[in-house]
């Protein structure tokens, strides 16, 4: 087992760091590390459950899908007076800033469940001039009027006040339960039933223009709704054959693993090769466009005479431009050439470390499939905050407020309620007071903080989903790590090596798992923060406040990629010695330290094979999927699913191939980082004597100019 003192490679004096000579490989005999922050991390989320229940026991999912009264009634609900009233209508739709708002949040003005959304334009005052004739203009009116309400000669300035009637109703058709007017564009112009004005009951004639914000947001969602039934109906007919795509990514995921066994060396030389070239070709050109403006008329001036011009293509005419361009190429392809000459042993390292990776997967071939387990996770977190956030959204209630004529009524803009509040005294001491809705919420303590739910809910989100990342790190890091510490492979690996760096993983290392995450989770939320306020100033003039805004998010999404890089270490030093977070993280970074040229060699070396690897594997699947779902395969032309948008099941299945090698790719990545931090233990640890033998691979050791002085069988 692992020494105490172990990670500095020297020690407080400057002497170099003693190892446990019997050390080999993870640490099995472990201790809880962290606990403090386990059990805060515990109670955050049993924290967060109760949050949940609250939210669930407050909220009601049901407002955003289906539409509620001023009285908080659903319409169209069983049981209820609204049971044939199903949809929504709006006094005055004037008050609705854009129907998105409508949709989901509620409109500043009373709302009333009909039974059908009115198909004529009225007003108030007409309706009671046709009364004194016909009574059915005050019959059909009536419908968007509150219930009970039956008083026709009551004045436009009472109705109005005491909120009994619509001063205006407005040709409408229902959408998504809700009546909004019924817009149509005759020659470019903007009318409702054939009207370009009408009365707004106040004596006032208005232009439906004025509905312009409403019908632009009314129209649009018409459309998204339309699109959204194809690309619905796009995906019921192709589904079968976009899972055997997905299924094809995934074999061509795992044929690229094995293939960069063999062929990693070769596929970075040719990438080399092929960056020479382009640059080569570059100086080329530089040169001949320099040669061929020889003698031309003003090609001789300078980039200073000719001063600073917004028109670039003015500097292409001079000599000392296209010079200028051959001299940065030259020296661009003169460093490239001496990295390669003077890093030529640590290429060859991090090639073979690549190589190695396969090998190690092909081993433990588990390691494939635990992806899964994180997306399980994280699919888990993200429903839960979905859930939450909406009934947290949902748990306003009806607030209603004393409305008076009277500007000295002392009970004026108090809570009220609207079934008991004829039995007050309020209209007694303030007559023509009415409690009218106000606005959804509420004003008990968990109504005002709903806000600061919302940002906990987000918060501890991010947690979660941090946490869920480390843990699948740490438990392949605890996995590969056995693989690379096996004296003799693959007789040494030990069995189940996934389940069981799991199981340390969680039994000692939540605590540390949980601190990781949580720094990450601050500099993220901080980063969240940071873009609310630049959106929230981008009309502010204040050219200070947007430069400031602009140096700290550039700061914070430096300081959240060096996290995650000394997370994602640490997580692989806790895996191998068992230790807290802070001294794996300090060990992780002070190796690295001493092994910073080779650290930058394997990570770009690593970068690019996978990236390569992604973009074959994405690309090679969408071009037979685009040949497939445009019928230009002429095989399986009947086979083909008739579409509206070839381009959907395409997309998907684009997007599905990257994600499903970025998974693939990245439990390799997660190998590769974890035998690289291996190999720079074991040259720190061991010298390749018989007494302390490298764990490294014969090809390693031959990269190394190193000879295996204890050859061991298996390898």
């Amino acid at each position: 087992m692992a020494a105490e003192g172990e990670g500095n490679y020297y020690g407080k004096h400057g002497e170099p760091r003693k190892f446990d000579p019997k050390f080999r490989g993870p640490i099995y005999n472990r201790h809880c590390t962290d606990v403090l922050c386990c059990i805060i991390f515990i109670v955050v989320i049993l924290g967060y459950i109760a949050l949940g229940i609250v939210a669930w026991v407050h909220g009601d999912p049901r407002k955003v899908a289906y539409p509620t009264d001023s009285y908080g009634k659903f319409c169209g609900q069983m049981g209820t007076p609204n049971e044939n009233k199903t949809i929504l209508f709006y006094f005055n739709i004037l008050k609705c800033a854009s129907p998105i708002v409508l949709i989901n949040l509620q409109c500043p003005t009373t709302q009333l469940c009909v039974a059908k959304c009115p198909d004529r334009f009225a007003t108030y005052i007409d309706m009671q001039a046709s009364y004194r004739y016909n009574s059915s203009y005050w019959e059909y009116y009536r419908q968007f009027c509150r219930p009970g309400f039956n008083n026709p000669k009551k004045s436009i300035a009472e109705v109005l006040r005491d909120e009994d009637c619509p001063s205006v109703i407005i040709p409408s058709r229902p959408f998504i339960k809700r009546c909004f007017p019924d817009f149509t564009t005759k020659n470019g112009v903007l009318t409702v039933a054939n009207k370009t004005t009408f009365k707004d009951g106040r004596g006032v004639i208005r232009n439906v223009t004025d509905l312009r914000e409403a019908a632009n947001g009314i129209n649009s969602v018409l459309d998204a709704r339309s699109i959204g039934m194809k690309i619905f109906e796009d995906y019921a007919s192709s589904w079968y054959w976009i899972l055997i795509a997905l299924f094809i990514a995934m074999i061509l995921s795992l044929l690229f693993l094995v293939l960069l066994r063999f062929t990693a060396g070769f596929l970075f030389w040719i990438f080399i090769a092929s960056v020479l070239g382009i640059i080569g070709y570059g100086i080329f050109h530089c040169y001949w466009e320099y040669d061929s403006l020889r003698g031309m008329p003003g090609s001789d001036l300078t980039i200073y005479d000719i001063g600073f011009q917004t028109d670039f293509r003015v500097y292409l005419q001079l000599r000392q431009t296209w010079l200028a361009f051959m001299i940065i190429l030259c020296i661009v392809e003169l460093i490239i050439i001496l990295m390669l000459i003077f890093l030529r042993n640590r290429i060859a390292i991090a090639i073979t470390l690549l190589q190695e990776g396969s090998r190690a997967i092909g081993y433990i071939m588990s390691t494939l499939f635990y992806p899964i387990v994180t997306f399980i996770l994280i699919t888990i977190c993200i429903s839960y905050w979905a859930v939450t956030a909406v009934f947290l959204a949902t748990s306003g209630e009806p607030v209603y407020k004393v409305m008076a004529n009277q500007t000295l009524c002392k009970y004026a803009n108090l809570t009220c309620s609207p079934t008991t509040f004829n039995t007050t005294n309020v209209t007694k001491v303030c007559p023509g007071a009415q409690c009218t809705f106000a606005f959804y919420g509420g004003e008990s303590l968990y109504h005002r903080y709903i806000f600061v739910f919302q940002i906990c809910n987000a918060f501890v989100f991010l947690w979660l989903v941090n946490f869920a990342i480390a843990l699948g790190q740490c438990t392949l890091a605890g996995a590969f790590a056995s693989y690379y510490w096996a004296f003799r492979k693959p007789a040494d690996i030990p069995v189940c090596p996934v389940f069981s760096s799991f199981g340390r993983a969680i039994r000692y290392h939540t605590g540390s798992l949980a601190f990781g995450s949580l720094i990450l989770a601050i500099v993220q939320m901080i980063r969240i923060i940071l873009e609310y306020l630049d959106h929230r100033l981008k009309a502010s003039q204040n050219s200070f406040t947007r430069f400031l805004l602009c140096c700290l998010k550039c700061c914070f999404w430096c300081l959240e990629k060096f996290i995650k890089f000394i997370n994602r270490n640490a997580y692989i030093m806790i895996a191998m010695y068992g230790k807290n977070f802070c001294t794996s993280a300090k060990e992780a970074f002070f190796l690295l330290m001493r092994n910073v040229v080779r650290v930058a060699v394997l990570d770009k070396v690593t970068d690019f094979l996978l990236f390569l690897g992604k973009i074959l594997v994405a690309g090679g699947v969408g071009v037979l999927a685009f040949f497939f779902f445009t019928r230009r395969i002429p095989v399986i032309m009947e086979e083909t699913p008739a579409l509206n948008y070839y381009w959907i099941p395409l997309l998907t299945v684009i997007i599905g191939s990257y994600l499903i090698a970025h998974g693939f790719f990245s439990v390799y990545a997660m190998c590769v980082d974890t035998l690289f931090l291996c190999f720079c233990e074991d040259l720190e640890r061991n010298d390749g004597s018989a007494a302390k033998p490298y764990f490294m691979s014969a090809s390693l050791h031959r990269i190394l100019g190193k000879k295996e002085t204890n050859p061991r069988k298996g390898k």
